[in-house]
């Protein structure tokens, strides 16, 4: 893989971060940094800047004497995060709903139309990707740069989460429509309560996938 002169330490973290929306690693996966400079082309050097970045933002974790590894999120965590993911969501759809646009409206929809196809495949990547765009829309709708930065980092931290448990597309693709329709009429309210029932959804699940064998274990690696 060529990369040109853009510092390669922001290169090779974008290509860590795809590889992780990717669902390369699975959580509590070490990451073995002399191989993935040999996959990329590079050094190891630019491989550790990127880590670093990646363990700051909470995607990777520093093992004492073992490694680096792919963060393992608990049930308490994931709900935590969802906890507050869930209000400022709903904030944030509340005030897109005062900001929306004909331009964004058509960013949405063609987003949604890609994630019924990803849908009817049963593809959990493909979805997950335009979920992630969908939500960025959003909040960059909101209008409030804290509020999306804040947002965008708790949802990054969460990535792990898709791949403890199993999402129901259907029924999430079906929110992500209400909301959009909520958004079409400007209406703050209905778009607020439209997020928080999406994010409700998703609470419900952890609950019930936190109890699972396949959790545990993995949760177990930590200790």
């Amino acid at each position: 893989m060529k990369l040109n002169r853009q510092r390669l330490s922001d290169q090779v973290y974008e290509i860590l971060k795809d590889m992780i929306s990717n669902y390369r690693f699975s959580p509590g996966a070490r990451i073995n940094v002399e191989k993935i400079a040999k996959e990329i082309g590079v050094s190891r050097t630019p491989v550790w800047e990127a880590v670093h970045r990646l363990m700051q933002e909470g995607l990777l974790e520093n093992v004492p004497n073992r490694g680096v590894f792919m963060t393992v999120l608990t049930p308490k965590a994931a709900l935590e995060m969802y906890t507050v993911r869930q209000v400022l969501e709903g904030l944030a759809a509340r005030l897109a709903a005062e900001n929306v646009n004909e331009k964004a409206i058509r960013r949405m929809e063609a987003c949604l139309e890609k994630q019924g196809k990803a849908v009817e495949k049963e593809d959990l990547i493909g979805y997950s990707k335009l979920d992630f765009e969908f939500h960025a829309i959003v909040y960059e709708l909101s209008g409030n740069q804290i509020l999306q930065e804040t947002l965008e980092s708790i949802k990054n931290k969460m990535r792990p989460i898709a791949m403890m448990i199993t999402p129901i597309l259907p029924e999430l693709y079906k929110h992500h429509v209400k909301i959009l329709q909520a958004l079409k009429k400007r209406d703050a309210a209905e778009a607020e309560k439209a997020f928080i029932e999406h994010n409700q959804c998703m609470i419900d699940q952890i609950r019930v996938s936190g109890l699972s064998e396949s959790w545990k274990e993995v949760v177990s690696f930590k200790k």
